[in-house]
């Protein structure tokens, strides 16, 4: 394909599959391919058909990837009890109750957990629970080591309240300390946006969010997408930065 043809190529936009969903029920992609659906104008399914294809056989080895797919496939279904005489199926189990079948299904024990200093109290519960289940959990604080952001480089403007006392994130060292620890599987509960990314980046076991920090909606950001009509349309018209706070 030369690059004057890469370049016609529409941008990846699933979303936009959803209209089709609340039109017919279904979408190309959740289509039987017998049923003869025709796909949209530009569908990954059907110009990405070969790198998706080769994508899909990493799951059909004998790894810990192909491993770890299967056994995700195993839970989705178990999240979900049929309606005796109905096709409506029935959510019945919480995040909590997932990852606990996914971690007992793949054989993990050593549970650790990168937690925010706010949600203490949360990460004191989740380990309790994991306790009763037979795991053991490991917690690391966000705030390991103490350290002043100004060590960063920031100003004490750039603290929550400046003139105090403010240590910085420490990501890096959350999950190097539970790579010492040798855990099969890491939680994240409630890391900031970009500690996350760094806890995941360094993390050697594989790493599952569980708690999404957001100060306003008490770690629910999908309030946001349900409320943007009203509460939140100020997104659909304003910057979140403005002019300068953006350099």
């Amino acid at each position: 394909m030369s690059s004057s043809q890469k370049e016609k190529k529409a941008p990846l936009s699933c979303n936009r599959c959803g209209a089709v969903w609340k039109k017919s029920g279904t979408t190309y992609c959740w289509s039987n391919p017998e049923a003869g659906m025709s796909a949209p104008g530009y569908c990954p399914s059907e110009e990405e058909a070969q790198l998706i294809e080769e994508s899909f056989r990493a799951y059909t080895g004998n790894d810990e990837d192909a491993r770890l797919a299967r056994v995700a496939a195993e839970v989705e279904g178990l999240c979900y009890q049929p309606v005796p005489g109905s096709d409506a199926v029935n959510a019945r189990w919480t995040r909590v109750e997932d990852t606990i079948a996914l971690i007992k299904l793949m054989g993990w024990k050593k549970i650790g957990i990168a937690t925010c200093i706010g949600l203490l109290d949360e990460t004191d519960r989740l380990s309790e629970i994991l306790n009763a289940q037979g795991l053991e959990p490991l917690s690391v604080c966000c705030k390991a080591g103490r350290i002043d952001k100004l060590e960063l480089g920031l100003e004490e403007d750039d603290k929550v309240r400046p003139g105090t006392f403010e240590p910085a994130c420490n990501p890096i060292a959350q999950a190097k300390l539970l790579n010492r620890s040798g855990t099969d599987m890491n939680l994240i509960i409630g890391l900031c946006v970009g500690h996350d990314m760094l806890f995941s980046k360094y993390s050697q076991a594989p790493v599952s969010t569980l708690v999404v920090k957001d100060r306003v909606t008490g770690h629910n950001p999908v309030a946001v997408l349900y409320g943007q009509n009203f509460y939140y349309k100020r997104l659909q018209k304003q910057p979140v930065l403005k002019g300068g706070d953006e350099e």
